[in-house]
């Protein structure tokens, strides 16, 4: 009996301390649960506040000009943007310079009343394919960053007028699709790591203004006469070594800038281009060595000797004129002694 009233009593105890470690098990889990709703709950709410905070220090940041509700941050370190800037979105203008900014937002789709997109001189090194639904923007710019690589979305925002990528260093091709990009009047291409003009860009119809100087360019296009509209081309530091007979037929070229190429020669049928007014053909290693005459007289009215060499019109027809001299000279010889 005492053996059977030990066992009896240590099986009571065993039991006892088996529902006391459940219970313990049990509250600790039930406080565990407790905890984390509670944290969760306080860092909910420390997010919600924060963006409060963030949205509040972003519409300091707005300013009305010439009727447009700009957003104007610079010069402080916004490396992204949050994602609480969506409750801006009648925002119509970006103004983002030297903040760091690294990429652009996929929400930036967003922001459907935005017509100018201006985040040069940042860190951005990509362009979201989420920036062809801005169907109304106007002016993207994003010179000095790091872009490599633009998207063929970038076509549907078909009421692009400007578009400036120069200083992106590496950037060395255009999607063909942004041939589709009927509006664009100016573009800048300027600093970066091309080789040839890209078909796209001599395939926009209303281009006026191109930019292409500081690349590599080797050659221009043989149908460069296509761009009917182009009435400013910089071409100054590349590669070139000849340019095509058909930059003649660009009747509204005015300005062509060909500084520091390795050019040869100068078309005869530039001699032609009467509306050509500024054109400059300096540091290159042209055939011939020909010096402006001075002028015997001069008037307030008369440009001086820097600004004759410096638009080069006149530099050129005389180029012109005394390659085609000598080329005579030649002929004749040639005729003589047969």
């Amino acid at each position: 009996m005492v053996g059977v009233l030990a066992c009896g009593s240590v099986s009571s105890i065993k039991a006892l301390w088996e529902t006391r470690i459940r219970r313990i098990q049990d509250e600790e889990e039930e406080q565990r649960r407790r905890t984390a709703r509670g944290g969760a709950t306080g860092r909910l709410s420390l997010g919600v506040w924060e963006d409060r905070a963030v949205l509040a220090r972003l519409k300091q940041k707005l300013q009305t000009e010439d009727g447009r509700l700009v957003l104007r941050i610079e010069q402080e370190d916004w490396k992204s943007l949050p994602d609480c800037l969506v409750q801006l979105g009648q925002v119509q203008e970006w103004q983002i310079h030297r903040t760091g900014l690294q990429k652009i937002p996929h929400f930036i789709s967003s922001f459907q009343n935005l017509l100018v997109l201006d985040l040069s001189r940042n860190s951005v090194s990509e362009i979201p394919q989420q920036i062809g639904k801005l169907t109304r923007l106007r002016e993207l710019l994003l010179s000095y960053n790091r872009v490599q690589f633009v998207p063929e979305e970038l076509s549907g925002c078909e009421s692009l007028e400007r578009l400036e990528l120069a200083m992106n260093r590496d950037l060395n091709e255009l999607p063909d699709q942004l041939r589709n990009l009927k509006k664009l009047q100016h573009l800048d291409l300027s600093m970066n790591d091309f080789t040839c003009v890209p078909d796209c860009v001599v395939g926009l119809p209303a281009l006026e203004w191109l930019d292409m100087g500081g690349n590599q360019l080797q050659h221009l296009p043989e149908d460069i006469h296509r761009m009917e509209k182009l009435h400013t081309l910089w071409l100054q530091r590349n590669q070139l070594e000849r340019l095509p007979d058909n930059i003649s037929r660009m009747a509204i070229l005015d300005t062509l800038v060909l500084s520091s190429n390795r050019l040869r020669d100068i078309p005869p049928l530039m001699e032609d281009m009467s509306n050509l007014r500024f054109v400059n053909f300096r540091d290159n290693p042209l055939t011939l060595d020909v010096t402006l005459p001075c002028r015997k007289t001069k008037t307030e009215d008369d440009e001086d000797e820097d600004d004759r060499e410096m638009f080069g019109r006149e530099f050129m027809q005389l180029y012109i004129r005394e390659a085609r001299k000598r080329a005579y000279a030649v002929l004749n010889m040639h005729c003589v002694n047969r």
